[in-house]
């Protein structure tokens, strides 16, 4: 492989600003701002929508589905099952 040619891999931290939350880790990402991470080094910071401190399904504040309710307006709308199918 040609040296030249690999991305630059280097620490990067990526912050969570939705649950205030920040890690750091090795990457090619590259950001213009800074951040004094608890080393007293300075790295590059990107900040990222959802991570795992945020998604609702790491949380475990996933929205449950109204299973029930979508069953009656689905009757309501076309009929309740009064047959088990066409009797023609």
């Amino acid at each position: 492989m040609q040296n030249d040619k690999q991305p630059d891999y280097h620490p990067v931290v990526f912050r969570d600003r939705a649950a205030g939350y920040a890690f750091l880790t090795r990457s090619t990402a590259t950001s213009e701002q800074t951040i004094e991470w608890d080393d007293g080094e300075t790295y590059p910071v990107v900040d990222v929508e959802i991570s795992s401190e945020s998604h609702p399904f790491y949380t475990g504040k996933a929205r449950t589905v109204d299973t029930e309710g979508r069953i009656a307006q689905f009757e309501r709308r076309y009929g309740g099952g009064t047959g088990q199918g066409s009797t023609g």
